[in-house]
């Protein structure tokens, strides 16, 4: 992954588009660029292509669209492409003042090019002084009498022309090149011109989501193709009193400005903030004057950040729920002065993101509250405008039964075609005017595509999503629940995932000269001296008002030393108890009386430096002073191999690691102290970190016991079971993972596991990759052990085996042996010791297997795998969040299964209502071909009974039942145009249509049958017998197809428990019963039906409906249980298409892989160039 960020870090990659000197003759002015958000984990590269207005040619297209009745402009808005090609004509970038965008998806863009005139030498006043790098450039300012700024907004983002680099580049461009001493250069303060300049061109700092008038939404929505043919049904029906259709865009559109209001109120922060200026005065300013490098006063009761900015002076206590879903505070310090190129991300301790809440600042001001900040981003650029970008503008979902309704519905356009043609051919022969023979002949398209259907399928994600909220579960991108319904593979972050999130400590190792001591269980027994001060300061914990608050294990690890917390109250933030120094902290141990016999321990220490824990890092440390200002040391805390790397080597003992196996291995989550003493000249104002981090004594190990969430070896299992295969993805310890993955059943007891050992070349040495069984220490495998485990069948699956690595491995085995990635992917169940980055890196690599990926998380360190899985769940208790489309307050991973369930359910409804809509399509087109057959038609109000109080009513209800209790082993079906689906309707289809005609021979055989008015064409010679026949049967149908495509089982409860949807179904049967059956009644009147009196022809007509349902049902149960065995014979040998499964049948007809104990070296090199 670091090698992907080093080259987007250069100048180009993702952030501008290159403008060419002249266009090419093939693709004239295209380019590429990045359009996402700020910050964000995947690069989305759009090709660019400039045009230029041509005045005729618009004119032109103005005479076309007048003479084609606005149709022109209809196709336009449909296909911006040829409107740009119609109007403009092709030209460099540069000259461009219209641009065509194309995103990787295939969707376009036209994007209008603006100008706005600004001050001169305005440029100056934007770049500041600190760019004094030759790459640096500025916003292209092109004079002609005027100085002109040309830029354009995409998605929320500004983009500014920049002609050095010949492109138009993101405006944040101008401050991304700014190191950490660039920022301490601007505490400062800008000048007001400075500010003004920079406004100009990097524009409010707003979140602004556009809300649509009315009039504006309601021209939209209906020149989109869909609700054009919806406009068309309308105009079409509107002699059939067919207003609900009116009705029901007037809704959509009114949901649609409500979601946008809710959603524009949820984005706009606008708070007044104190701003400090070059002058040295502060005044009070709205967040949306607000530009990078203006310098902000944070008070020290907190704030919810309007903008991103980095910390320079003082510390901050945030709370970055919504942003990572880390319900956790964490603090936040100073950046430090140095040469280092910033990066929100990198120094993502040192940074506030907008959106997230300041609970307290102190330190920084020079009253001594508040804290001191640099705007950094802006707008759409920070934290809070990439989730609202997210929103606005989701990335299409790659889910193939999306795919697969769309290629329906054009099937189903060409069986309306069809329709049509027959329908002209009779009504013709009918003598049917023309004007009528053109109605009813376009009536059919809207009998057969129903208009509903795109809403229709919609409705099991919408009852999914409202049953996930009353469950804890949030969503911010309902069409992933139906992609939870496919999930293959689900990884676990460990701590606070799968385990608890707080630890209790089991004890303290110390070191004695070069070797270990006994194990000593209560760390209050700990004698006076640098082990116990390490536990009492090297921490990040602050205090709100008397509650402390931090990270649970640092809150466990003071609670076990007794020492209290003590704040600093004072402005200054000096205490002359210790000197001179400001104080972040003071640490007092407990009164005498509290303290162990034998024991006394009476001097404080006071915190006077902190550098926070980092994921990257895995570590932290502290600068601290005892009484009078003296005997400054440095504490460090982190992983123990780190906190050992960062140690003088004589001052580890020689059993380091073996003492740290026994603990990891039996699941102690194990951290390790280090310290060293200052001298008293030293600045500690402005010591680095690097110098702190470096020559430490080794002190000892702390141990703690991290107990697993007793819900975790229940979820795995079920996810076994359901063969959704579980991995552990973690930073902690392989062998702490290894014995958690074992405690949660994620490893069985009979299952083998062996590690994987990849190393980087070394400057004598190449790089290798190794399989080692057991332990996966250096000890040698012997070649009897190694024939033995080919005896008990490890190779060939008898005995399953799991590959365990660590992130050092992992990047090794990435860069050096690509071609033995995959194999390790499809084996892998431990992932220790793995970056944030390295965690996104992994779901990606799993991904290209064709896996579904679902990731389950707790923190920052998983933001970046969450939002590169298929299906994100963060644990928080926010209810929404940056960090995942899905967020469950439940603190354990129960919301995974349930998640999972909630889909297939989705999955399988939308497959029910696809059916349903399509047959209901097909019975009514059936219906309506023949009568026409025979010169009558459905009145209006028998469509409109069918139409809206049978099969809406219906469609709408179908969705309501919930989940099965149970994951089932096989994943329900995604594809609608697989072969159990297609030939499921195939069937169901003629046997409707030779029901519906059986019925209206059975009608024509009768002896007391009046045959109707042919003389009076379609509905105007109702009521007669044929349509009465007709009308019986296909009401029925709509309600038995109703039942039979409801089935859902195993993936949905069974129907009895959609209460509502059976009472419908009883109210409906009980209505067309009482219409088929009994004599005359008003309705009978209203709806135009013929009075028959022969009971037995009547019931004749429900026994039809009857060996319908009958059939209907079977065939669909023989279906389902024929159609996947039918698939397989049609299949043969062929391989899966999923790239995972045949690797998996490769690996399962390899018994010599992995090679256990062998030296591996990359192809281009041998053991011989080794030697």
């Amino acid at each position: 992954m670091a090698r992907y960020q080093a080259a987007l870090q250069l100048w180009g990659a993702g952030s501008c588009h290159q403008g060419l000197s002249g266009p090419s003759p093939k693709d004239p002015g295209s380019t590429v660029l990045n359009s996402g958000p700020a910050g964000a984990p995947s690069v989305s590269h759009m090709d660019v292509q400039g045009y230029k207005t041509v005045r005729w040619k618009v004119w032109l297209c103005h005479l076309g669209a007048v003479c084609s009745v606005g149709l022109l402009l209809v196709l336009f808005n449909w296909r911006p492409r040829l409107g740009v090609l119609a109007k403009c004509t092709s030209c460099p970038i540069p000259m461009a003042d219209t641009l065509l965008l194309r995103d990787s998806h295939g969707q376009q863009f036209v994007i209008e090019v603006q100008t706005e005139e600004t001050e001169q030498g305005s440029i100056d006043h934007a770049r500041g002084e600190l760019e004094e790098d030759e790459w640096r450039d500025d916003v292209h300012l092109h004079e002609e009498q005027k100085t002109l700024l040309r830029y354009y907004v995409f998605e929320g983002m500004r983009y500014v022309w920049m002609p050095r680099k010949g492109a138009f580049c993101k405006v944040s461009i101008l401050n991304e090149g700014w190191t950490c001493a660039d920022l301490h250069c601007l505490q400062r303060g800008l000048t007001r011109l400075d500010q003004s300049s920079r406004r100009q061109i990097f524009g409010d700092n707003i979140i602004d989501v556009p809300v649509k008038s009315c009039l504006r939404l309601l021209v939209e929505e209906v020149l989109n193709p869909f609700y054009m043919f919806q406009v068309f049904s309308i105009i079409l029906w509107m002699s059939d009193k067919y207003y609900y259709y009116a009705v029901c865009i007037f809704i959509i559109s009114f949901i649609s400005i409500t979601q946008s209001t809710t959603l524009r109120s949820m984005a706009q922060l606008m708070v007044n903030v104190t701003v400090r200026r070059a002058s040295g005065e502060e005044e009070l300013v709205s967040s949306v004057e607000l530009v990078p490098g203006d310098c902000v006063i944070v008070p020290s009761e907190g704030l919810l950040m309007p903008c991103d900015a980095a910390l320079l002076a003082g510390e901050c206590m945030v709370n970055e729920s919504m942003l990572t879903g880390e319900s956790v505070p964490v603090m936040k310090t100073p950046l430090p002065d140095n040469k280092e190129r910033y990066s929100p991300e990198a120094q993502r301790r040192h940074t506030l993101f907008c959106g997230t809440q300041v609970i307290q600042a102190k330190g920084g001001h020079s009253s001594g509250n508040g804290a001191v900040v640099v705007v950094t981003r802006t707008g759409f650029f920070t934290a809070k405008g990439d989730l609202v970008s997210s929103i606005l503008y989701p990335q299409p979902v790659n889910f193939r039964f999306y795919q697969d309704a769309m290629k329906f519905l054009i099937f189903l356009g060409c069986v309306a075609t069809l329709g049509t043609i027959y329908s002209i051919v009779m009504l013709y022969r009918s003598n049917t005017t023309w004007p009528e023979l053109v109605i009813r002949s376009l009536d059919i398209v809207t009998i057969v595509v129903p208009p509903a259907l795109p809403a229709a399928l919609t409705t099991g994600t919408l009852y999914a999503q409202r049953r996930l909220k009353k469950r804890g579960v949030f969503c911010i991108s309902p069409p992933r629940i139906n992609v939870c319904g496919k999930i293959s593979l689900f990884c676990f972050d460990k701590t606070g995932t799968l385990t608890e999130e707080g630890l209790d400590v089991w004890g303290v190792k110390c070191v004695s000269g070069t070797r270990f001591d006994e194990l000593i269980p209560d760390p209050r027994l700990l004698p006076p001296g640098p082990m116990v001060m390490a536990l009492a300061s090297c921490h990040s914990v602050a205090l709100l008002g008397d509650q402390a608050i931090g990270d649970p294990l640092e809150l466990k690890m003071i609670e076990s030393t007794g020492w209290e917390l003590e704040e600093v109250t004072n402005e200054t933030g000096v205490i002359s108890e210790f000197g001179s120094y400001r104080i972040l902290m003071v640490m007092r141990p407990p009164a005498a009386e509290f303290q162990p016999t034998g024991i006394f321990i009476s001097q404080p220490v006071a915190i006077v430096r902190r550098f926070p824990f980092s994921s990257t890092l895995q570590r932290m440390s502290v600068v601290t002073v005892g009484p009078g200002g003296d005997s400054p040391h440095i504490f460090l805390k982190g992983a123990p191999e780190m906190v050992a790397s960062h140690c003088l080597q004589e001052s580890v003992p020689p059993q380091f690691s073996n003492t740290l196996n026994e603990f990891v291995s039996e699941g102690f989550r194990v951290l390790a102290l280090a310290y060293k003493e200052m001298d008293a000249q030293t600045d500690l104002r402005s010591i680095t970190r690097a110098e702190v981090e470096k020559d430490l004594l080794f002190l000892g190990l702390l141990v703690m016991k991290n107990q697993v969430k007793p819900e975790s070896a229940e979820v795995i299992g079920d996810l076994r079971r359901a063969q959704i295969r579980p991995v552990m993805v973690t930073g902690d310890n392989i062998l702490t993972a290894l014995n958690v993955a074992q405690s949660c059943r994620m490893l069985l007891p009979h299952e083998q596991v062996i590690f994987v050992h990849a190393s980087p070349p070394g400057a004598n040495s190449m790089a290798s990759l190794q399989f080692q069984q057991r332990d996966g220490r250096d000890a040698t495998i012997n070649t009897q052990e190694t024939m033995d485990i080919l005896e008990q069948g490890l190779y060939q699956n008898s005995l399953k085996y799991h590959l365990a690595i660590n992130g050092k491995s992992f990047a090794a085995l990435c860069d050096h042996f690509p071609e033995y990635l995959p194999k390790v992917l499809m084996r892998g169940t431990i992932y220790a010791r793995m970056s944030p980055d390295q965690k996104t890196e992994l779901i990606r690599g799993l991904q290209k297997l064709n896996y579904r990926v679902g990731m389950c998380g707790d923190g920052a360190n998983d933001c970046g795998a969450l939002r590169a899985a298929d299906v994100g769940v963060s644990l928080s208790e926010a209810e929404a969040s940056v960090a995942s489309p899905f967020t469950s307050k439940s603190d354990n991973i129960s919301c995974v299964p349930l998640l999972i369930r909630e889909g297939r359910c989705s999955l399988v409804t939308s497959f029910s209502l696809f059916k349903y809509m399509a047959l209901y399509s097909l019975i009514q087109f059936a219906s309506v071909l023949i009568l026409y057959t025979v010169k009558t038609n459905l009145s209006d109000l028998q469509f409109l009974f069918f139409d809206l109080a049978m099969v809406t009513v219906l469609a709408i209800v179908m969705g309501r039942g919930g989940p099965s209790d149970e994951l089932h082993p096989r994943r329900p079906p995604a594809s609608l145009l697989a072969l159990p689906v297609l030939s499921s309707l195939v069937l169901h289809t003629i046997l409707l249509i030779l029901s519906q005609v059986a019925a209206l021979l059975i009608t024509t055989s009768q002896e007391w049958y009046i045959p109707l008015n042919s003389t009076e064409p379609g509905s105007h010679n109702l009521p007669n017998m044929e349509d009465t026949s007709v009308f019986a049967v296909s009401g029925l149908q709509y309600i038995i197809m109703s039942i039979v495509v409801a089935k859902g089982y195993p993936y949905k409860k069974p129907l009895f428990h959609n209460v509502v949807f059976v009472l419908v179904l009883l109210v409906q049967f009980g209505v067309m019963i009482w219409l088929v059956l009994f004599p005359e009644t008003f309705l009978h009147k209203l709806l135009q039906l013929y009075e028959i009196t022969d009971m037995s022809y009547k019931l004749l007509l429900v026994a039809i409906a009857a060996l319908n349902f009958f059939i209907c049902c079977l065939l669909e149960a023989l279906i389902d249980k024929c159609a996947p065995d039918c698939l397989r014979i049609l299949r043969g040998n062929r391989s899966s298409k999923k790239q995972y499964k045949r690797l998996d049948a490769l690996l399962a007809e390899t018994p010599s892989w992995p090679p256990l104990d062998q030296l591996i070296y990359p192809p281009q090199c041998s053991v011989i160039g080794v030697s």
